[in-house]
């Protein structure tokens, strides 16, 4: 992800990756994954014609207005969410910065574990991941969105792109 001074080259994500790409035949369409805020202040420079996807359980209002769609099946299931902000609110609370106790949670509770495991036993998950890969395998580009700047930040919507990007929900 890139920071308010930070502007990525055009057609990058926060990463600087883009996964597939289109073809002469009109293949694959290409993945590429950010945050709101970086979509609302033009922090990064998607391919123009990527649908916006959010990923997020429960999104704001301005959340909407950034995205062209929500998929929420494919956000953090609310145990794992819940879970997970306590540790990280207890590690604050030890002194840890924002972002230290951010990662530190992430790890303790095995949040990529535990949200890999929801994605292959949840059917909406599969169901959403399945219509993701049908989208893309017809040449449709996407962008993952949700909340986190990944520069700092581990987030559930990195996890998802490497599922998607490796077919793994197969």
């Amino acid at each position: 992800m890139v920071d308010a001074d930070e502007h990525e080259p055009a057609g990058t994500d926060e990463s600087g990756d883009i996964v597939g790409s289109e073809d002469a035949d009109g293949g694959a369409g290409t993945l590429t994954d950010t945050y709101v805020a970086a979509i609302q202040h033009e922090l990064v420079e998607l391919p123009a014609d990527a649908t916006r996807v959010g990923v997020v359980r429960k999104p704001t209002s301005w959340f909407h207005g950034a995205v062209d769609e929500n998929r929420p099946e494919l956000g953090p299931p609310a145990d794992l969410l819940e879970t997970f902000r306590r540790r990280e609110e207890d590690m604050k609370m030890r002194g840890l910065c924002e972002e230290g106790a951010h990662n530190a949670a992430w790890d303790e509770v095995g949040f990529e574990e535990a949200y890999r495991e929801y994605l292959e036993e949840s059917n909406e998950a599969r169901a959403a991941i399945e219509d993701l890969e049908s989208r893309l395998a017809a040449g449709e580009s996407l962008a993952l969105v949700c909340f986190e700047n990944t520069e700092k930040k581990r987030c559930h919507r990195t996890v998802l792109r490497d599922v998607l990007s490796t077919g793994s929900s197969e």
